[in-house]
C-alpha cells in the first residue's frame, strides 16, 4: 500500500498537481507492481519562506539516510 507525499513550494495549478499524481502513480505501479487501488498520493503546498524550517531541516537534512535523491540547492551533510 504505497503512499507518496509530495511537498513543494506553493503555486502549481490543480492541473499540474493532477498530472503529477497520475504520472507518479503510473511509475509506481510499473516499477513496484502495485494495483491502482493500492496507491495514494498527497500533495502539500508549502510557502517559500517556510521551506527551510518546515521541510528542508526536518524532512530532508534530518532524514538524509533515507534520501534516494538529494537536492542540489543545499548540502544535507
Amino acid at each position: 500500500m504505497p503512499h507518496i507525499v509530495v511537498k513543494m513550494i506553493e503555486g502549481r495549478t490543480e492541473e499540474q498537481k493532477q498530472k503529477l499524481t497520475e504520472e507518479l502513480s503510473k511509475t509506481l505501479m510499473a516499477v513496484l507492481g502495485n494495483r491502482e487501488e493500492s496507491v495514494s498520493v498527497a500533495i502539500e503546498d508549502v510557502a517559500a519562506d517556510r521551506w527551510e524550517p518546515d521541510v528542508f531541516e526536518p524532512e530532508i537534512k534530518a532524514k538524509k539516510a533515507t534520501l534516494y535523491k538529494k537536492p542540489g540547492y543545499a548540502s544535507v551533510d
